[in-house]
């Protein structure tokens, strides 16, 4: 009987003191977690006082506003005051609306928070584009968009004209003929003679093609131009009215501005001012796969093709070598095509950056568009902001 006992007490201590050991281990784990954590929340926030401080010593030329979202809570805050005034006086004021210094309408609208997003206006066209096929199955990115833009009665002289896609206009292989890589204020440059025109979708049309329709990627703000055209022959609303009640409503922006066109229509290619707070809404709603507050403003499968690197190693000469979406750039992706980082990108240094694995949204305005600054708003979340957290 002793004996039994004796074995019995031996099993009791034995377990008690695995449990205690376990234990210990616990504690001991949670406690490297907490300083491992602690450790990396200092790493991060020593990389973004350094980054605010290298703009404040002109390292990224021009900055208006950095702004850091993780997990909807507001890390980093920062809004820099240039003198436009002072700076443009050496360049060309002409008193118009596209004259890329003339400080009523750039960076600012009219001295108001509202910001230039120029080609960030294209993501955006992107979204109100998805929200329109949502809500009308008649369309779909594989449909025809001559039709949808100059109607089924009119007969182009290039047929191939007649083959291109939504989707080709979405991801710029609409195979027209276009040259936007060039100095914006070049006079040879599309853009330029775009916004020099009275009628901006006769001039896009007017391009000959080069290319056969979703073959080449060619970077085309005339595109995206077309784009918005299609969105209000599908909603027969123009596009201002239907962001204004299909996305800017929902999501409480109530403070906006697009530039119109000579011809009445909108400039979704480059036209859309808002407030940093409210850009960054938009990168909140994509990170939640298209839903706000419950409510899906944009389909799930949208927001996810849109985001994905449809096209890989596309090799724009301003850019490193990136994969490209419905409108959206992928600076990174895996090699199984999973998006790691995708963006909105604006003439000047406007960006909407998101990192999806770390919920985590970067806003720049800047206006970079006389000089070259040292180093590039870019590059931040890339090169400065994922290695601290460790995002591989």
């Amino acid at each position: 009987m002793k004996a039994i006992l004796t074995a019995t007490r031996k099993r009791l201590f034995l377990i008690l003191l695995i449990a205690t050991l376990i234990g210990c281990n616990s504690k001991n784990k949670n406690s490297i977690l907490d300083i491992q954590k602690t450790t990396s929340q200092k790493v991060f926030s020593a990389v973004i006082d350094s980054i605010n401080l290298e703009i404040n010593n002109g390292d990224y030329g021009l900055v208006d506003r950095f702004m850091i979202i993780q997990n909807d809570s507001v890390l980093a805050d920062f809004k820099y005051k240039q003198d436009y005034e002072t700076i443009v006086k050496k360049y060309d004021t002409t008193n118009h609306q596209y004259n890329f210094n003339n400080t009523d309408w750039h960076p600012y609208y009219k001295n108001s928070e509202l910001h230039t997003l120029q080609s960030v206006t294209k993501s955006i066209t992107s979204i109100l584009l998805g929200i329109a096929l949502d809500l009308n199955k008649e369309y779909n990115v594989s449909s025809k968009a001559m039709p949808l833009i100059i109607g089924n009665n009119i007969t182009l002289k290039d047929e191939h004209k007649q083959n291109i896609s939504i989707e080709d206009l979405l991801t710029m292989r609409s195979g027209l003929q276009w040259n936007e890589e060039t100095d914006h204020n070049d006079t040879t440059n599309d853009c330029f003679r775009l916004e020099s025109s009275d009628n901006w979708i006769d001039y896009v049309l007017s391009k000959p093609m080069e290319a056969t329709p979703g073959t080449k990627f060619v970077y085309n703000g005339g595109a995206t131009v077309l784009l918005g055209k299609i969105v209000r022959t599908i909603t027969n609303k123009r596009i201002d009215l239907w962001a204004e009640e299909k996305l800017f409503k929902p999501l409480g922006i109530t403070d906006y501005y697009w530039k119109e066109t000579p011809d009445g229509e909108i400039d979704t290619e480059g036209g859309l001012y808002l407030k940093a707070e409210d850009l960054a809404k938009i990168g909140s709603l994509l990170l939640n796969k298209g839903k706000w507050n419950d409510t899906q403003i944009v389909s799930e499968s949208w927001v996810t093709t849109s985001t994905s690197p449809i096209l890989k190693d596309v090799k724009p000469k301003w850019r490193r070598d990136m994969g490209y979406g419905y409108q959206w750039w992928i600076p990174e992706y895996s090699v199984d095509g999973k998006t790691r980082i995708y963006a909105g990108n604006g003439y000047g240094g406007q960006y909407l950056m998101m990192a999806p694995v770390h919920n985590l949204i970067i806003v720049f305005n800047g206006w970079n568009i006389n000089s070259e600054p040292k180093k590039s708003t870019w590059s931040v979340l890339q090169d400065r902001i994922l290695p601290a957290l460790k995002i591989k």
